[in-house]
């Protein structure tokens, strides 16, 4: 069974028959967490790369942000039963879309507060498919671990 997760979402599942599944990923950050032994998994699709201060009165989504979403989500599968030393760390997305050329490079950013939170918690990333200018659809298969990418009539995993 698939399980959707949208724009600044994430789900986390022990469920060995659902596949997490994310489209479009462009700059955005999809990342895959996953702990073989518990069998817990996570998908998170972050849109930005660090939340600015809530304004008084609008709630923050977290999972809108890397440097706010993973964290979150890492913490929430902890509590599903996964343990640190056992994570499987997957990253997708990180693109720069359109070979569009700014002062702001959003998949760069991305990936940069992604790399900066793995390394301040000494983790490290066992598969990744990022940059590039390809649109991503990402399916995380709860029952292995897997994860395949798909584009352009192609797929592949990582």
């Amino acid at each position: 069974m698939e399980i959707v997760v949208g724009i600044s979402d994430m789900r986390i599942t022990n469920r060995p028959n659902q596949i997490l599944v994310t489209h479009s990923l462009g700059s955005c950050l999809g990342l895959m967490v996953f702990d073989p032994s518990s069998g817990v998994g996570g998908l998170i699709h972050c849109l930005l790369p660090v939340a600015r201060e809530a304004r008084e009165g609008k709630t923050l989504n977290p999972c809108m942000y890397v440097n706010t979403g993973v964290p979150h989500m890492i913490k929430s599968m902890f509590a599903k039963g996964a343990k640190r030393e056992r994570l499987v760390i997957k990253a997708a997305g990180c693109g720069r879309m359109m070979n569009v050329s700014n002062s702001f490079d959003t998949g760069a950013a991305n990936l940069a507060a992604l790399q900066k939170l793995l390394d301040h918690n000494h983790l490290r990333l066992s598969g990744s498919d990022v940059g590039g200018s390809i649109p991503r659809t990402v399916r995380f298969h709860i029952d292995s671990g897997r994860v395949v990418i798909s584009s352009c009539g192609k797929s592949w995993e990582i």
